[in-house]
């Protein structure tokens, strides 16, 4: 059966999702020429509609309206660069935040249900506390010393580390490089790099998974900078450096304080200048990636920004080289720790248990259905 839709609504359901005519008819099934005649008469069967609104990501009923609706982030978009005017966000994020929401939402109730009290820490600072006061509020909230780096290592150590540091304070850490569970969504790291979802009991972090590695911890500090300034926020740190706005600035000024701080860097960098390789001998020497040290030396004045930039564009070029040339996959339930995080994960499946959460619904909280969900339980320590 033919209906007659707006011509508008079909163009802007693709344009949203980021396809050209030939992918979108690709993935629907039919031409190029049929998809142009879509959008100049309007007049489209309705099988293709569902096609269109599935492989678009869009939902159905956004397709039957007058105009296309106005897509807008939930929370606040902190993505401006200089005088940029801000993309409109994608499906694919707005879903991820969702997502994101959903969890959060839940782990509140359940852990209220459970008698826990509020985490202290959230909103503790604001943005006119010291950023190396704040630095060392958080360091001390995790269990760190100022020299906790010295005690892993590599930096990859240190990564994961502090990521089952934060987890353990009752900060919800995600990191992820699809939708959910979806490996044909992957999130794109020139549209974000994490985001934040402040909450007294459950906030929550999220690291866009497909950035490079080197540059996640700093990512994963300044999301953590927002919950302690409580402030929710969609990031785009493109080459680690934060737009024009003042709660950017300010979290990454308290991320580069916590994992290099400024007063070590400069008694380090006379040594550093001796090396052959002396961002890299930074890394070794505070657990952080070259780039990271290499960034912090430039906002310390100590080298041009035009040597970061050079040097940033070249070690990311490397890692990505090391990254393709790697075997695909990995461990399934490893990944899954990561995607979920370890006390979400075990909230869901101890309440599930319980007879507290329907599995229906910890399926969806999860995104892990039927034994696969019993398996990760396995793994977690639960017998279901």
């Amino acid at each position: 059966m033919t209906i007659n839709l707006q011509p508008e609504l079909l163009r802007w359901a693709r344009l949203r999702a980021g396809f050209d005519e030939s992918t979108l008819a690709k993935k629907v099934g039919t031409t190029s020429d049929r998809v142009n005649q879509w959008e100049t008469t309007g007049a489209i069967r309705m099988t293709q509609v569902e096609k269109l609104a599935h492989s678009t990501h869009t939902p159905l009923g956004f397709l039957f309206l007058e105009k296309p609706p106005q897509d807008t982030l939930p929370i606040q978009d902190l993505r401006t660069v200089r005088d940029e005017p801000v993309k409109q966000p994608s499906p694919d994020l707005l879903e991820t935040i969702q997502i994101m929401q959903l969890r959060q939402i839940w782990m509140r109730e359940f852990l209220i249900a459970e008698g826990e009290k509020p985490l202290e820490f959230v909103g503790s600072a604001t943005l006119e506390s010291s950023p190396e006061v704040v630095a060392k509020m958080i360091r001390g909230a995790l269990g760190l010393s100022g020299e906790w780096a010295r005690f892993v290592s590599t930096w990859n150590e240190a990564l994961v580390h502090l990521r089952e540091k934060i987890d353990e304070i009752g900060v919800l850490i995600v990191i992820n490089g699809v939708v959910g569970n979806n490996t044909h969504r992957a999130l794109k790291t020139s549209e974000f790099r994490g985001f934040a979802l402040c909450d007294d009991y459950a906030p929550l972090i999220f690291i866009n998974g497909t950035d490079a590695k080197s540059a996640q911890m700093f990512t994963i500090v300044h999301e953590l900078a927002h919950v302690w300034i409580k402030q929710d926020g969609v990031s785009n740190l493109i080459k680690l450096q934060a737009p024009t706005n003042d709660v950017e600035k300010y979290c990454n000024s308290v991320a580069a304080e916590f994992l290099v701080p400024s007063s070590e860097l400069r008694a380090s960098w006379g040594m550093a200048q001796s090396q052959e390789e002396p961002y890299n001998w930074l890394a070794r020497r505070f657990k952080v990636s070259p780039i990271v040290a290499a960034r912090r030396a430039s906002d310390l004045g100590l080298i041009a920004e035009a040597e970061f930039f050079s040097f940033y564009e070249h070690y990311i070029s490397q890692e990505n080289h090391a990254r393709e040339t790697r075997s695909s996959g990995g461990d399934f339930w490893n990944t899954q720790n990561v995607r979920v995080g370890y006390r979400f994960g075990s909230a869901v499946v101890r309440a599930a248990k319980e007879g507290k959460l329907l599995f229906r619904d910890a399926y969806r909280l999860t995104g892990l259905h039927g034994s696969t969900f019993d398996q990760y339980a396995l793994n977690l320590g639960y017998q279901l």
